[in-house]
């Protein structure tokens, strides 16, 4: 089965946005706990350090996380549907 590479690409750019979205909601609400996770998540104490999320940074990361996971995604499909 072949894989529409522009389709899958436009859904993980879908997906990785409401990830987005839903990460930016819990650091605007719960910023400590969010430190916390992220730290565990890279193996990293954060705990000196302060979230800083504006309305740009959150529209400027929501485009760039959105348009990298579409690529990434395509060209993803595209090398798939020449290994099958």
């Amino acid at each position: 089965m072949k894989l529409d590479a522009i389709k899958f690409g436009l859904a993980s750019a879908y997906a990785v946005s409401i990830v987005w979205i839903v990460c930016s909601l819990l650091v605007l609400l719960l910023p400590s706990m969010s430190m916390n996770m992220g730290g565990y998540m890279m193996h990293a104490d954060l705990s000196g350090m302060d979230w800083h999320m504006g309305l740009a940074g959150f529209l400027f990361g929501l485009f760039l996380w959105a348009f990298s996971a579409g690529i990434f995604a395509s060209l993803m499909a595209a090398i798939y549907n020449r290994l099958i």
